[in-house]
């Protein structure tokens, strides 16, 4: 498990430089991307359908950007984005493709509905984590005017 927390976090550092983010801030995106790769595999681990570990991991990663936005004074998606990577079914998606090009549509058919409710399901976490966020800031803003 320690080795897939290293892998994840130095692969969303990579990520990162990838999408030009800031020197200062590559291994604050790599530690999102490592703490949400560590809910993803404890929810695995547990036995849970691969969907809902991935929209549990995407809404923690999430949180947490949005906290270190806040802390480092920086864009949210500079940290989102990167944080995703681990989580993002990119060998699913082209497991797929494969198995489509060799006509076997069956199991073709299986995996793309799998990544793409992997795919939806981090989606709804990243936009649940706000929605959530935009709640609490306008209750807190009606407490304190």
């Amino acid at each position: 498990m320690i080795e897939q927390l290293i892998t994840s976090l130095i692969a969303t550092g990579a990520f990162g430089i990838i999408f030009n983010i800031p020197r200062k801030k590559l291994f604050l995106c790599g530690l999102v991307g490592m703490f949400g790769w560590f809910v993803y595999i404890l929810l695995m681990s547990s036995y849970a359908n691969a969907a809902v570990a991935s929209l549990v991991a995407a809404f923690v990663i999430a949180v947490i950007s949005q906290v270190f936005a806040k802390i480092y004074k920086a864009p949210i998606i500079i940290f989102s984005v990167s944080g995703i990577i681990p989580l993002v079914p990119g060998g699913m998606s082209y497991d797929a493709m494969r198995h489509f090009v060799a006509n076997d549509y069956n199991t073709a058919l299986q995996l793309a509905a799998k990544a793409f409710m992997i795919s939806g399901a981090i989606a709804i976490g990243i936009v649940f984590a706000e929605v959530i966020n935009q709640m609490i800031k306008s209750v807190w803003q009606k407490k304190t005017t």
